[in-house]
Parts: C-alpha cells; structure tokens; sequence
C-alpha cells in the first residue's frame, strides 16, 4: 500500500520531533491530588500548546471537577482529525494518559532525576516516560505524518489525552463515559496503548477483576512488657492476614491460561504501623491487599470471605477493656473495578492490528488477558471492542523510567496504519 509506505517514512522523519514533545512533557509532574499533588492541569496546557497550530479538525476539552487539583478541574483533551467522509468517517480511537505516578525513592533515580529528562543511549530517562508519554507522543506523531502528507486517513482518528489513569480513572474515562455518553458509538474502534511487551507481539483482549482494600485492627496499645493490660493489634492482624492469604488462595484456584499470569492473584502490600518504639504493643495496625482476580469470579463472593473470616479473628482475639469489646476491624475498599467481558479476538480492531504488526514488522501477533487494569474496560463494558497494545520495555512506575526511542517511532508507524488500512 503506497499511502502507508509513505506516512511510514514520514514518521521515521519526525524522530528528533518527537523527543523533543516527549522531553517537553516529562518535565511537568502531573501527579495527582491522591498523593498530595496538582494534578494534570499544566500538563494539559502544555499539550494543548504544542498542538495549537496543527490542522485538527476538532479539539475538545473537558474538566471534571476536582477541588484538590490545580483550578479545580482535571483535565481530558480530545483531538480530532477527520477521515476521507469527514465526520461520517468510521472512527479509531487512541486513548493514552497525562498523569503519572510519584517518582518514589529519590535515592534510586541514579540515571538522572525524576523530572529532569535526559536523552542517552537511544532512551529518554525520566518518570512518566514510559507511563504513558512513550504513547502518548506516538499517537501525536501518527497523525502529524499523516497531516504533513495532506493524507487523510480511512478513518477518523480521536486522539484522546485523559487524566487520572493511575488512580482509578474516576476523573478522566470514567467521568467522560458517565457524563459525556455522546462521545462514544458502538461501532468505534479503541486502542489503548498502555500495555504490552518487548517485541510488540501481545494484543490485551482481557482483564482481570481489581480489588484493593485495606484492613484496619483496632486493639488497645500498651507497654510491650505488660501485653496482658491491652491487646496488641499487630498480633490480630497478623493473624488476619496470614489466614486470609491462605484462604484466598485456595478457595479461588482456577486458572485459565488466556491470562498472564494464568491464576487470581491476592498480594498483600501497605502495611502502616504508629508504634514507634520498639517497647510498644500498638494498637493499631494496617495492612492492605492488591487482588486481580479472574472474571470466573464475583468480588461480592471474595468480600464476604474476607468478612466472614475477620469476625472469625476477632472471636479468637475477643477481649473486653475498660467495658470495650476489642479488637475492632475494619474493612475500606480503596479501588474494586469488576472484569468487563472480554473483546473477541476476531473483532476489527485485533484484526487490524495483528495485519499491521504482520505488514511492518513481519511478526504474528498473540492475544491473552492481563492481571493489570487499564481503561479499556470501560469501553468494553459500553459493549465497543478495544485492545491495549504496545512495545515496551515495561519500565513502569521504576526508578529510571525511561522509553526506548525506537518504540516510539515504531509504535506511531503501526498506529498509523490502524487509520490508514
């Protein structure tokens, strides 16, 4: 296809261009509120900036409410460049995300800082470059060869730059689907370019359920040497959260091979402790579990399990103090997004995308599920197909995040072709 070899080129043109946006936009921390930040506003205004004065037919902002952030809004940018039937053209959507999550240890960032970009070795270093800016900026760039030839695509391509991915999405997709349902047809085509693997060979079609929750003991703190005048809350909910691992396991087994990895997979993470002497029983202690768990199962059946089985901790700790019955736990669901139904494997896009994968790189393409989440479930909840899809290096939320330069490049060649073919 000459067109296609041609806006190829084109790309391959824009390289040095497109370091230099992606270097643009790593140095604006869009972090957000949830960890005591902005959030995304300057980085949408950056972004808005640099693609003013290129010939989109359409460009769209929308701010969902958010007191925390910067001007109380956090943003969604949507970029229209229209296909060869104008606004009639069927339509490809390519979502990516402008926040990006805190840099972590700063001791560990031994390449360079954070928010403080560096080009080396065929790489650009810094957080955010990877998550999500490596796609981000190919998305741009895709649709700027295709400008720069005067080509206009077989189909509208939506270029949609959304905030708050890495907490849940509430304020981007989540808060455009909810109260911007107009936005979307059935008949639309996604592509969510925030996952994948080395080679570009892996097309996401599925996801597993997500589940976060924190479990909150209360007993009563004392001096570690009297531990029989109070109750020690680390010793419950060491309890609670051995047996509930145990449990949780067992009880939800199955594995499907569709998924990588193949079984539910149930991580305790957090954990909080406010004693801060060595010669203390708390009396409080937190410990919070990351659940990605098969769509075989209900999230209802998992919470009632872990319901049931701190009442049973609580009976064998049970102990009244000063006329209180301790201990005390409490169960806060921090994230539950429940499995969407997968896209089907012979649906349009994955057959688009495994024809460009096979035409530019010659490799053939395997469909699976990930324990991760992204939004493209919210698109298949609407009933519309969408796949995750890239080349990465995987360096997500690491210290020394960076984005291989050449991904980039080629990633913009394949979406490019997803408009055109």
């Amino acid at each position: 296809m000459v067109e296609l070899e041609t806006v190829v080129r084109e790309v391959g043109k824009l390289r040095d261009e497109m370091v230099n946006t992606l270097v643009e936009l790593i140095k604006i921390p869009a972090i957000s509120p949830d960890y005591g930040y902005e959030g995304e506003y300057d980085k949408a205004q950056k972004l808005l900036e640099i693609i003013k004065d290129w010939p989109f037919d359409k460009v769209e902002v929308y701010e969902a409410p958010d007191e925390r952030a910067k001007n109380g809004v956090r943003p969604s940018i949507l970029a229209y460049y229209y296909g060869q039937e104008g606004d009639k053209s069927p339509r490809l959507w390519i979502l990516t995300h402008i926040d990006v999550v805190p840099p972590g240890d700063l001791s560990k960032w031994t390449v360079t800082e954070p928010f403080k970009p560096l080009v080396k070795d065929g790489k650009v270093y810094g957080r955010g470059s990877e998550d999500n800016g490596q796609s981000l900026v190919a998305s741009l760039y895709a649709v700027k060869a295709m400008m720069n030839l005067g080509i206009r695509p077989k189909r509208t391509v939506i270029l949609a730059f959304v905030s708050d991915e890495e907490t849940g999405s509430h304020y981007g997709v989540e808060w455009l689907v909810k109260n911007h349902p107009e936005l979307f047809r059935k008949d639309d085509l996604v592509l969510v370019p925030d996952g994948g693997n080395e080679d570009g060979t892996f097309i996401e079609v599925a996801e597993k359920s997500i589940l976060w929750f924190k479990l909150k003991v209360k007993g009563k703190q004392v001096h570690a040497s009297m531990p029989d005048k109070g109750l020690n809350a680390h010793r419950v909910a060491l309890d609670l959260a051995y047996n509930l691992d145990k449990l949780l396991h067992e009880k939800y087994d199955k594995r499907d091979e569709l998924f990588d990895p193949p079984e539910s997979t149930f991580e305790p993470t957090m954990v909080k402790n406010p004693a801060d002497s060595p010669n203390i029983a708390p009396g409080e202690h937190e410990v919070v579990f990351d659940c990605r768990i098969l769509p075989d199962y209900s999230l209802d059946d998992v919470l009632n399990d872990v319901k049931a089985l701190a009442e049973e901790v609580k009976e064998r700790h049970k102990k009244e103090i000063n006329g209180k019955v301790l201990p005390e736990v409490d169960i806060e669901i921090l994230q539950r997004g429940d499995a969407a139904p997968p896209t089907d494997p012979n649906s349009e896009i994955v057959v688009l995308l495994r024809e460009a994968l096979k035409k530019l790189r010659g490799k053939e393409a395997v469909v699976g599920g990930i324990g991760g989440g992204t939004f493209a479930a919210f698109f298949r909840r609407l009933g519309i197909p969408a796949v995750v899809w890239a080349t990465l290096d995987e360096m997500a939320h690491q210290p020394n995040e960076y984005a291989k330069i050449d991904n980039m490049v080629e990633d913009a060649k394949v979406m490019a072709a997803l408009a055109l073919l």
